[in-house]
């Protein structure tokens, strides 16, 4: 099953019910959808987002209304997004993001917030508990994080020579790149690879990043897995090919 199709089905169920929940209050149910990214950059996801809902029951200006907001890639504009979403009494926020989850969090208690994440919720501090969730917030990890040392793998599989690796982490998302930054250290401490970390908050950071990496010659460029980086695959593709790097 493709990932798009599990995060469908999961996010329409979680929405399903702070709807239902709310439904007896307004004619026509009005949630918020607050990401960190432009829309350009999920596309494919938004598809699925409001396929999911409408397997829900839920087609978006027709029974249900979705307030979006875009910080751009400015992190900084989050808190201000997530309090005007507030202000207009949404029935539930939808995040993307550590970023996003946290601004939403910070900013109300009541208000259902549903993420998407790709590290240990407990550790980002959007749950004080997986058996036992407390609190406005749920949501799902897609273990991206979880999977840094098996992508390394696959990155010297193909590569066995390999011994000098230029790691792209996004510092803004400070808790998801910790928590990577330290199974990338490990695992390439344990395949006897030197790691070169090269820091990434905005498009243009991203090109002087692999100019400097053109510039290097690492073996091969390992992306960290963010909303933000994961909002520019393609530019990474691109810069990798550019460069003639390889990269995973």
């Amino acid at each position: 099953m493709r990932r798009r199709d599990v995060i469908k089905g999961v996010v329409s169920s979680a929405v399903a019910w702070p709807l239902a929940a709310r439904a007896q209050h307004s004619a026509i149910p009005v949630i918020g959808y607050l990401d960190s990214r432009s829309p350009e950059a999920v596309e494919d996801r938004l598809r699925g987002f409001r396929q999911g809902l409408k397997e829900a029951g839920y087609t978006e200006g027709e029974n249900i209304t979705i307030l979006y907001r875009w910080a751009d890639d400015r992190m900084d504009r989050l808190p201000l997004l997530a309090a005007d979403l507030i202000s207009r009494s949404v029935a539930a926020i939808i995040t993307a993001g550590p970023p996003s989850a946290l601004a939403a969090k910070a900013a109300t208690t009541s208000i259902p917030i549903i993420f998407l994440v790709g590290s240990d919720p407990v550790q980002l501090g959007l749950a004080t508990s997986l058996s036992r969730p407390t609190g406005n917030l749920t949501g799902i990890d897609i273990f991206t994080g979880e999977s840094v040392a098996k992508r390394l793998e696959v990155l010297r599989d193909l590569l066995p020579h390999a011994a000098r690796m230029g790691v792209l982490v996004n510092p803004a998302d400070a808790g998801a790149t910790d928590a990577q930054l330290k199974e990338i250290d490990a695992a390439a401490r344990a395949m006897g690879l030197q790691i070169q970390v090269h820091n990434a908050d905005t498009r243009a950071e991203i090109d002087a990043a692999f100019e400097a990496m053109g510039r290097d010659r690492p073996d091969a460029v390992f992306a960290g897995t963010t909303a933000f980086l994961n909002g520019r695959r393609v530019q990474l593709a691109q810069l990798a090919a550019f460069y003639r790097l390889p990269a995973i």
